[in-house]
């Protein structure tokens, strides 16, 4: 049998196990693993199993992944992040929606510490959707507001997915994670600009606050949100100009935001501990899905299926717009039943090679890629995220609801991509000032 057969099949067998709800590290090293036997033998199949983890998790850029995961916990356990909504509904409540938006910018300034989507909307919705339901505003805005804001966090660095990327594409991820805040601004602003509009519109959607706190109040909530303010200037200053790489920059941040805890008085030492179980805890599942997509790119090399799907779409003279276009499909396809890290990690051994031959901006592309990966976190029938914020609220809305909310940010959500493929310089203009 051929060996591009043979990785085909390999692909085919992965994809029933997918379906049959294995979980997908272990589909990934399953696949892997028995392919590489059936092609060169027991002996490598097991040299390569062993050597793989070792060679995948001891390099020196994957560092940064536990040190911002660390970074975040120790934010949310100390309660670094708990003035950011505060601040914003204090200044912002008397707008049209103004709680809604309020909670729109707390969530990018939460991404801005924690790098996770569910953490954002978990986060946000314990403090954000219990006020605006009492404020009575309609839930399905109330929670589809703060799930679609939650994807923030893989945008907005430091993000998880953007680090996973840029090891995998050999991309610099400091680059990454500056071009993702480009899309993740225009994302909150067109999510604010759809709050603002459908308050306006229908007022029963969001009632108005009557007062406006008094100047006093609304500084002493400003000056609350100083910690995080200082954890951004010093990691994505320092990364921008060029005073450490992202990788320095997770010891810093997490460093850092000890240090700023302390100094508050807020971190306890069973904070800490729980922030440094979840971020074990958090990096060892991803680590394990990453050894597996590492072992499926070994797998699809040694059977050349992978080079033969890449030269197949090529010889397509596919228009760059279309290949984007079928990429975009298969990536909301996957969204709906996989997590962004399983579905990026699962395609990018097929599509790296596909993107390298059509001269395709992998800085670019990757941070377009996390923005799709996040829309399937609120997409049907599986959006993470909308479970997520079903399980903060319970009974205060239906799923139903939830994700009646969602499709106006979805919509949103078109428009921000048709503008990034239109305007590519909305991601690669700060990448391109680093240089």
């Amino acid at each position: 049998m051929d060996s591009e057969i043979i990785g085909l099949l390999g692909l085919g067998v992965l994809v029933l196990m997918l379906l049959a709800r294995v979980p997908i590290g272990i589909t990934l090293i399953t696949v892997s693993f028995a392919g590489i036997w059936v092609l060169i033998g027991p002996r490598p199949a097991w040299g390569i199993l062993s050597a793989v983890p070792y060679e995948f998790a001891a390099k020196w850029t994957l560092s940064s992944v536990p040190m911002f995961l660390l970074m975040g916990y120790v934010c949310y356990h100390a309660g670094l992040t708990q003035g950011l909504f505060a601040a914003c509904r204090s200044w912002l409540a008397r707008l049209p929606g103004g709680l809604a938006i309020a909670s729109v910018l707390g969530s990018a300034g939460f991404a801005a510490v924690t790098g996770s989507s569910v953490a954002c909307a978990a986060a946000m919705g314990r403090i954000a959707v219990p006020e605006m339901v009492q404020k009575r505003y309609d839930p399905a805005l109330a929670t589809g507001t703060i799930a679609a804001a939650g994807t923030l966090g893989a945008l907005i660095p430091p993000s998880i997915l953007l680090i996973l990327f840029g090891v995998f594409a050999e991309v610099p991820i400091s680059k990454l994670f500056i071009g993702g805040i480009g899309a993740g601004a225009l994302t909150a602003l067109l999510y604010i600009a759809l709050i603002w509009v459908r308050a306006s519109l229908n007022p029963e959607l969001a009632p108005r606050e009557p007062v406006t706190p008094p100047l006093s109040e609304r500084l002493d909530h400003l000056r609350e949100t100083w910690p995080i303010l200082l954890l951004l200037v010093v990691v994505i200053g320092g990364m921008f100009i060029g005073l450490f790489t992202a990788t320095e920059a997770g010891a810093v941040g997490a460093f850092a935001s000890i240090v700023i805890a302390l100094a508050k008085r807020a971190l306890t030492l069973s904070a800490f501990w729980e922030a440094v179980v979840e971020t074990l805890t958090t990096t060892g599942a991803l680590f394990v899905i990453a050894v597996g997509a590492n072992m499926l790119t070994r797998f699809l090399a040694l059977s050349g299926s992978g080079e033969l799907i890449a030269d197949s779409v090529v010889s397509l003279q596919a228009d760059p717009l279309l290949l984007l276009l079928g990429i975009s499909a298969l990536y909301l396809l996957l969204g709906m039943f996989l997590d962004p890290i399983g579905a990026m990690l699962l395609t990018l051994p097929v599509l790296l090679p596909v993107l390298d031959q059509s001269g395709i901006d992998l800085i670019w592309f990757g941070v377009f890629l996390v923005k799709f990966l996040e829309i399937g976190m609120i997409t049907p029938p599986i959006g993470l995220n909308v479970f997520v914020i079903k399980g903060v609220v319970g009974n205060m809305a239906s799923l139903t609801t939830i994700f009646r909310g969602i499709l106006w940010f979805l919509a949103a959500d078109a428009v921000v991509v048709a503008l990034l493929i239109a305007v590519p310089g909305i991601i690669t203009w700060l990448p391109g000032l680093m240089e």
